[in-house]
């Protein structure tokens, strides 16, 4: 399917999906292993071909400040732009060639609509490779009432961007071991994570829900300093009421190293409070008071948490605490329960 992400720069075409600007001459493949130069335009090989597909709290993403307790239908395709040492889903990301099953943009919105969720999760590998598929869904699904999340690394481009506002209700921004530029190097095989600042500061400017997940590595990427850093940057584009979430990290694919120890994680919670941040949780553990949601103001419960489940117990219909009238920014269900799980 020929998509429109890119430009002809010298006899060649240069992908403008992502940040590594891949330069393709006739019949090559980016590093994605997903977007090919066919005859001077670019083919994405991967429009119409999901290869995995599952039905989700949107908790899982996570998306915590977004409709919790909502039901999401999550997919992905094969391909990557990053090259993680760790990755959970490498079957799928690290996969370079089109591999899957036939859905259209209106199959997949026909899904998620005959599942009953409340929106569609574009995750499991990087959605930015496919951009134009999940755009193209994704303004159907807007019409028949359904969010549309992304799950992302973060390296989109400027351009990329600008696609993704036409659609996007709201985005995760998954850090790895702090954004540590050698760790992104040498584990990731990208230069730096200094792009994602901008595709937080573009999300933050065009109105999309945004959140920040940071998988914290022991040893090789758990560093206090290089966490300060990181959320030094992201409190002066967002603000301190963007929520952050650290998140253990456990072995796969080609790293073996054991998981993130909880003192390790609670380090990092604690750094980013006294930093200022008022929504600060930890992932892929069970502590509840990690997980909940507190009022920033008057500390009241606002959501409790277990594991992917949320429980509703002190916002109002308007997302308002309870007990003091703080506005929260927290946006609830209106036609379901609030209290799933």
């Amino acid at each position: 399917m020929e998509v429109s992400l890119y430009k002809n720069i010298d006899n060649k075409i240069m992908c403008t999906a992502c940040l590594r600007y891949c330069r393709l001459s006739e019949g090559q493949t980016g590093y994605c292993g997903v977007r090919t130069n066919v005859n001077g335009h670019l083919n994405l090989s991967v429009y119409n071909m999901p290869y995995s597909f599952n039905i989700d709290p949107i908790e899982k993403k996570p998306v915590l400040h977004m409709y919790p307790g909502a039901d999401i239908l999550s997919f992905g395709t094969t391909g990557c732009n990053f090259g993680c040492l760790y990755c959970q889903n490498y079957d799928m990301s690290q996969r370079r060639k089109a591999d899957g099953v036939y859905y259209t943009p209106e199959d997949v919105v026909n899904l998620a609509m005959e599942y009953n969720t409340d929106g569609i999760a574009y995750t499991y590998n990087e959605p930015t490779i496919f951009m134009e598929y999940a755009r193209d869904i994704g303004l159907i699904a807007r019409r028949h009432g359904l969010i549309n999340i992304f799950v992302t690394n973060g390296y989109e481009t400027d351009e990329s961007m600008k696609m993704a506002s036409e659609f996007l209700d709201a985005m995760t921004v998954d850090f790895k071991g702090n954004g540590n530029k050698y760790f992104y190097n040498k584990y990731i095989s990208v230069p730096s994570a200094e792009g994602i600042f901008n595709t937080i500061k573009n999300a933050v400017n065009y109105g999309i829900h945004t959140e920040i997940t940071d998988l914290i590595i022991p040893d090789i990427g758990d560093s206090l300093d290089d966490a300060r850093k990181m959320l030094e940057k992201i409190m002066n584009i967002a603000g301190p009421y963007i929520p952050v979430s650290f998140l253990r990290y456990h072995p796969d694919y080609k790293l073996n190293i054991p998981e993130t120890p909880l003192n390790t994680l609670i380090a990092h919670h604690d750094l980013a409070v006294s930093m200022g941040f008022k929504y600060v949780y930890l992932g892929n553990v069970h502590e509840v008071n990690y997980e909940n949601t507190y009022c920033p103001v008057c500390h009241s419960l606002l959501i409790s948490r277990r594991g992917f489940y949320s429980r509703v117990t002190g916002l109002d219909s308007n997302g308002r605490c309870k007990n003091c009238g703080y506005i929260t920014g927290i946006k609830l269900l209106r036609n379901k329960k609030l209290i799933k799980g």
